[in-house]
């Protein structure tokens, strides 16, 4: 009996022994949970790379991939501008010695061209010594300034590298309010980011931004450092060039502005091509027919744009437009307010007659004015 007790005993001791062995290094032999095991030991269960490459429903993955590589940031440096009166010891007695160290900004930038063309914001650009750009895939380069629009606060660069991948360019006279739209670009200075939102509303003008406004508005985050950067749709398309916020605090507030494709492509195309974007003036001071206005000239018509001020000798004055008139259609295209009017106008070609549709004293009246080529903004301070 004794035996027999002594033999179960060993069996038992060797069974356990395996059993604790094979319930550590094999427990899937057991078929027990081998999520936790004894000794605290997890084993984590992995999805296959297939499964882990497919694209979550709703996401802008794709939009975001095709579209960031032709994305760049924009680094500038300006010498510093030395106070005349530095050389002076009761200046310096006073206000110490002034630093001479240049002034430094980042922006964006879209490659539109692989032949090395970039859009970006005039502002990002204006007054810079230096201008580095780095693209996404880390390479650095230096660009020089190929020609700019304060009008439309837009710029063109270029850029001197092979194999540069390139935005496809989309239809922003397509885009409705309500479309989800991506905002690209490197805010802060932190590396390329991209924020998701909508666009608000369409047309946006007489914010007193640019010359010539008709901003996209859109709610995607947009911050200091996007300025240059891509506004692109769903598919990664580029629709506008994101260019301002309206902001307290100076960070975003969900209402920003992008200049649309449609603007920035006559822009590229004439300073590519002509070196310069050439556009029509007639020389007068515009105004919005309001109420005041159209008492104090005794004008009875609620449509259409009042003349307050023509320049002498200008192309207005030489067709006969006269103070108090209001123009109501350029070439059979009514015209509603100030910002119609000088995107008409600045659309007609110089040296070329166009008819003007005018009500003088209630009375309508047609006219041909020749246009003139606008001139140059002055170049202000930012």
């Amino acid at each position: 009996m004794k035996r027999l007790w002594l033999l179960f005993a060993q069996t038992t001791t060797i069974l356990l022994a395996a059993y604790f062995v094979v319930a550590t290094l094999k427990p899937q032999w057991l078929g027990n949970n081998p999520n936790v095991l004894g000794g605290g030991t997890v084993a984590l269960i992995e999805a296959s790379p297939e499964l882990s490459a497919a694209t979550p429903a709703g996401s802008f993955r794709g939009a975001a991939q095709k579209a960031s590589a032709a994305v760049v940031s924009i680094n500038t440096s300006k010498a510093a501008r030395k106070n005349p009166n530095a050389n002076d010891p009761w200046f310096r007695f006073f206000y110490g010695d002034q630093g001479n160290e240049p002034q430094v900004g980042l922006g964006s930038g879209v490659i539109v061209s692989a032949s090395g063309y970039i859009l970006t914001n005039n502002h990002v650009v204006e007054g810079a010594d230096e201008i580095e750009v780095i693209l996404n895939d880390s390479r650095t380069t230096r660009a020089k300034v190929i020609g700019t629009d304060p009008d439309t606060d837009l710029a063109i660069l270029k850029i001197e590298l092979d194999k540069l991948p390139v935005i496809v360019l989309g239809n922003s006279d397509t885009v409705q309010v309500g479309d989800q739209v991506l905002a690209i670009g490197n805010p802060f200075g932190v590396g390329q980011t991209v924020t998701s939102g909508i666009v608000s509303a369409l047309g946006r003008n007489q914010l007193g931004i640019n010359t010539f406004e008709n901003f996209i508005q859109t709610d995607a985050a947009i911050n200091p450092g996007n300025s240059g950067g891509a506004l692109v749709d769903t598919n990664g398309n580029l629709l506008g060039i994101n260019t301002a916020i309206y902001s307290r605090s100076g960070g975003s507030m969900g209402i920003g502005f992008a200049i649309p494709m449609s603007t920035a492509k006559q822009v590229l195309e004439g300073i590519v091509k002509d070196g310069q974007i050439t556009r029509g003036w007639i020389g007068v001071e515009p105004n919005d027919l309001s109420p005041e206005l159209a008492e104090t000239f005794e004008v009875k018509t609620r449509q259409g744009v009042i003349i307050t001020g023509v320049l002498q000798n200008g192309p207005a004055a030489q067709a006969g437009i006269r103070p108090g008139d209001v123009i109501v259609k350029i070439a059979d295209a009514s015209v509603a307010d100030v910002a119609q009017l000088l995107s008409a106008v600045a659309s007609l070609k110089p040296g070329v007659a166009t008819r003007f549709s005018v009500e003088r004293k209630n009375q309508p009246l047609e006219l041909d004015v020749t246009p003139g080529v606008r001139p140059k903004p002055r170049v202000a301070d930012r």
